[in-house]
């Protein structure tokens, strides 16, 4: 009696979770000293490293200059958008002051969770860990990012190349060279960014959400990432 009730339970949750397939990139096969191979770097100098014997991913500000571009851009922007690359490969300014990679496998992220473990290492002009989403094909996303030398989490909306600040939550305990959680949830259009388990930032978006997703910095961060998680909901 009891087996005959669980079963038609069980069947009626495997839609629920064929609609919310969850991808977590811990950088265990990728390779020490080169790129990831499952993300994409668009701008900035992005490397496999360790951190205690696990291996994470690193973004060096330090090798990063303005108006510098990643060799073989066009084919990196093919591998996102295929044959419409040339809209999203225009967007790409040659003032390059937003370093970000690209999650391969995730192509059109419409809601759920995306959070990722963040260590902010150095930085003179900012220490800024984010998550990358939204991202179209003409080059505009959001990103949600916490700053280590302003104990800050924002939101920023980057349309046609430039920023746009959305909603802040000041005051908070972001500690340099030690690891952090980001996580942004996103319902329909409604946004919530949380922070070590925290929610501070809550706000409604213009429109719902449509696009890749990655991970985001600014200018001169060294930062390190590991656990990035996508948690979609449809």
């Amino acid at each position: 009696m009891l087996r005959s009730l669980i079963l038609p339970l069980v069947l009626l949750a495997l839609p629920l979770f064929a609609q919310s397939p969850v991808r977590v990139l811990d950088f265990a096969t990728e390779t020490v000293g080169e790129e990831p191979r499952t993300l994409i770097p668009i701008v900035g100098k992005w490397t496999i490293t360790q951190d205690q014997g696990r291996k994470i991913l690193k973004v060096d500000g330090t090798r990063w200059r303005e108006g510098q571009r990643l060799a073989n851009l066009p084919a990196r922007a093919k591998a996102l958008y295929g044959e419409r690359y040339a809209e999203f490969l225009d967007s790409v300014k040659a003032f390059a002051y937003f370093p970000y990679v690209v999650a391969r496998d995730v192509s059109d992220f419409q809601g759920g969770e995306i959070s990722l473990r963040f260590k902010a290492m150095a930085g003179r002009v900012d220490q800024a860990s984010g998550i990358l989403f939204d991202l179209r094909s003409n080059g505009n996303y959001y990103a949600l990012r916490a700053n280590a030398l302003e104990n800050n989490l924002a939101l920023w909306r980057v349309v046609k190349g430039k920023r746009e600040a959305v909603k802040w939550a000041r005051n908070l305990t972001i500690i340099r060279g030690q690891w952090h959680e980001l996580k942004v949830l996103v319902r329909g259009r409604t946004l919530e960014g949380y922070l070590d388990g925290n929610r501070f930032l809550e706000h409604t978006l213009e429109q719902s959400v449509s696009g890749h997703v990655g991970i985001w910095t600014k200018a001169d961060s060294v930062c390190l990432f590991e656990r990035f998680t996508v948690a979609s909901s449809r």
